[in-house]
């Protein structure tokens, strides 16, 4: 059996980590890397610290509109697909690189696995959630994380080929979390030295990622984020993507931050450490909320909906509208409950999906 998987950003890397160690032991896979994130640090870092196969082939995209972007991987990827002739192909998620090859598949009858399948925002402004939809009704097989995901697939008219494996990307986390334990609490700091110059070591800090388009389409909005961290009680650590930190960078001349430390991409098991010993993490992004809920890390998600609605029970995660007050009254005065539940799955999802494709069911 030949797979081809596609993917293209930082949060498909991590759940690919998961499923390609299963595959390898069972089929051939091919890698194609869309090139979607292209800086070292949310491409080339991921593979190798993850320990990810090398792409097969790499397409290059880079940056550009929706539609130039998803063009651009329909042609690259047909291509591929036509030459390697496999099975299935497989995507996950639910960026651009999802529905790309997704639809390239679709169109030649090569069936498609997607992988996180029934996710819903019901914010259809949302790219993700066209890119989510859409996808689910060209696959063949759809593995899902929660029973939500099953529920929303069904009400939707989809339920052949539905499974509920739990979540791959919680895969990852236990298995990678276990690794960051073992190294020196002083080496996350020495590897980050020239971000923290004179801080040093921080005793106590926020982690934060902000990136989608509603929330970077103007400056003021990010300003706006921006004020409220300044109000923290403890430094907010800010990994931004190229586009978002040229903003942040211009803001700063203006507002003269203090209390944010916007930094450059960082690799997968620093953003686990630094999430794990968070005092919360206040992001726009479905995976960390994901990875902080998981690692018992409240979150608060600078968005008016998640499509992780799980995380929500009990204040684990609360949603803040880009309002300085708001997000500062949730950071400040959201009562969590000491009760969670696991709804992810206990690290066997992978294997899961692996035997279910192997099966033929």
């Amino acid at each position: 059996m030949k797979i081809v998987t596609v993917i293209g950003a930082r949060p498909q890397f991590i759940k690919a980590a998961a499923v390609s160690r299963k595959l390898e032991q069972v089929c051939e896979e091919v890698i194609v890397h869309t090139g979607q994130h292209y800086d070292a640090n949310m491409s080339e870092l991921f593979f190798e610290e993850l320990h990810i196969p090398k792409p097969k082939y790499n397409l290059g995209v880079g940056s550009g509109s929706h539609a130039r972007q998803t063009a651009e991987m329909l042609v690259g990827i047909e291509d591929i697909l036509i030459k390697e002739n496999p099975d299935y192909l497989m995507v996950y998620g639910d960026t651009n690189s999802t529905i790309a090859g997704a639809l390239a598949a679709s169109k030649i009858h090569i069936p498609v696995i997607h992988v996180e399948a029934g996710l819903r925002s019901f914010n259809m402004a949302m790219p993700e959630e066209q890119n989510r939809i859409l996808t689910d009704h060209i696959s063949s097989l759809l593995f899902c994380s929660t029973d939500a995901s099953i529920e929303n697939l069904e009400n939707e008219g989809i339920t052949k080929g539905v499974h509920r494996i739990g979540d791959v990307m919680c895969d990852a986390v236990l298995y990678y979390s276990q690794e960051i334990d073992k190294k020196e609490r002083s080496q996350y700091f020495k590897d980050l030295h020239y971000i923290f110059g004179e801080r040093g070591e921080l005793n106590k800090w926020y982690l934060s990622t902000v990136h989608r388009a509603e929330n970077t389409d103007t400056p003021e909005k990010v300003r706006t984020i921006l004020r409220a961290f300044e109000k923290f009680d403890a430094p907010v650590i800010l990994p931004a993507h190229p586009r978002t930190r040229k903003m942040i960078e211009q803001i700063n001349e203006e507002e003269h931050l203090k209390n944010t430390v916007c930094v450059e991409p960082i690799g997968y098991l620093e953003m686990l450490y630094f999430t794990k010993n968070a005092v919360k993490v206040v992001t726009d992004s479905g995976g960390l909320q994901k990875e902080a809920y998981i690692l018992d890390t409240p979150c608060v998600t600078l968005r008016e909906q998640t499509e992780w609605v799980e995380t929500l029970n009990g204040n684990h995660n609360v949603l803040a509208h880009i309002d300085e007050d708001d997000i500062l009254d949730k950071v400040n005065n959201t009562v969590i409950s000491e009760e969670k539940e696991n709804y992810y799955g206990a690290g066997d999802a992978a294997d899961k999906l692996v035997k279910t494709i192997i099966s033929g069911e």
